[in-house]
């Protein structure tokens, strides 16, 4: 087979890179997009230290899962107040780059309503306006980083919107593991369990190709090993590191295949029952891995290099890895029923993310 893979993200990686900003945004003026507890934590002083007076505006009440009801406000001030700037940088998790992909998509208004009209089509375009983005994730696991896509929720209407645009992919990535020092227990499993998914979802993908697999392949297989070391030893650079590259990887996998069932499954789950993303999108991957068997030889063939040809015992270990990290993996354990999970699986199927699933057609 031939295969194509492209990822036009120049991508930085190692501890202390983030002091590569200063280089890469000379003669620049930049808009700085962080978490709330970044100051607190010296982020934003050391930021300012480093980019001097080309930082010109900071947005630091980012929340989890950006929804319209908060980044309305925040896009149209930003557009009102920084729309001259040149670069934006997203120093944080996925949901700081997601707001900032959102940030740099100007409206010929400088309305934020707009943009989600636009959205709304399911239909690319070309924005009026487009900023450099130049991303620094502080945990290891979201991917955003290298890949185009950002997720705008609308819990209100129970609606969620993709955004994924040429411009939306960042310039420039910056992969340093010393930000991710400080992230606490639960959220570096989250994110981790993100991570995951990200590379298993790129292997039981119709997109999947020979490149992909093999970042999919070395992630699975250092997230495995790596998380439950990293959980019960924080502090551990070294482990922090190889985190980190597993999620790099994990990203430049479906940066090229998107994602598939397990992620359909897990908006949902977070709309209707709160389950923060990397939770929502890990805790049926042992039920994913059974649905995916057997579709497809290449993907069993790549699935078996990683799990062994024996399903069950590949369902049973994803099962004990994740009950290790005390991820519970029923959808009853979450207040789910058995009709509802089966209808929830069915309309995930037939999703944009679950007909990447290599079962969806047989479903």
């Amino acid at each position: 087979m031939t295969a194509r893979f492209h990822n036009p993200v120049d991508t930085r990686f190692g501890w202390g890179s983030l002091q590569e900003l200063a280089s890469l945004t000379e003669h620049q003026t930049v808009a700085l997009v962080t978490f709330p507890e970044a100051r607190a934590l010296g982020l934003v002083d050391r930021l300012q230290d480093l980019l001097g007076d080309r930082l010109v505006y900071v947005i630091e009440d980012v929340q989890p899962n950006p929804d319209v009801a908060h980044l309305r406000g925040t896009y149209e001030r930003f557009w009102q107040e920084a729309g001259d700037c040149h670069a934006v940088i997203a120093v944080g998790g996925g949901s700081a780059i997601d707001t900032a992909k959102a940030l740099i998509v100007g409206t010929e208004s400088g309305r934020f309503d707009e943009l989600l009209a636009l959205l709304a089509t399911g239909k690319p375009f070309v924005p009026a306006y487009s900023k450099i983005l130049i991303a620094a994730p502080t945990t290891a696991g979201t991917g955003s980083e290298v890949t185009p896509w950002a997720t705008i929720w609308d819990s209100a209407n129970h609606k969620k919107y993709s955004l994924h645009l040429d411009c939306t992919w960042p310039k420039v990535a910056i992969v340093d593991p010393e930000l991710m020092l400080t992230v606490p227990g639960g959220v570096t499993v989250s994110t981790g369990l993100d991570a995951l998914s990200h590379a298993l979802e790129s292997v039981w993908n119709i997109n999947a190709n020979p490149v992909s697999d093999t970042f999919a392949i070395s992630a699975i297989a250092d997230i495995l090993e790596c998380l439950p070391l990293l959980h019960r030893d924080l502090s551990n650079k070294e482990l922090r590191s190889r985190m980190a590259l597993a999620a790099l990887k994990a990203g430049l996998a479906f940066s090229n295949t998107k994602t598939a069932l397990a992620h359909s499954i897990s908006y949902e789950m977070t709309l209707h029952y709160g389950l923060p993303h990397g939770i929502a999108c890990s805790f049926t991957l042992p039920l994913v891995l059974g649905l995916a068997w057997g579709h497809d030889q290449a993907r069993d063939r790549t699935l078996q290099c990683i799990f062994g040809n024996d399903l069950p015992k590949a369902q049973a270990r994803l099962r004990d890895f994740l009950h290790s990290l005390d991820v519970k993996t029923e959808f009853a354990d979450y207040g789910v029923t058995q009709k509802e999970a089966e209808d929830m699986i069915g309309s995930a199927m037939q999703g944009a993310r679950g007909k990447n699933f290599i079962g969806s057609q047989a479903a």
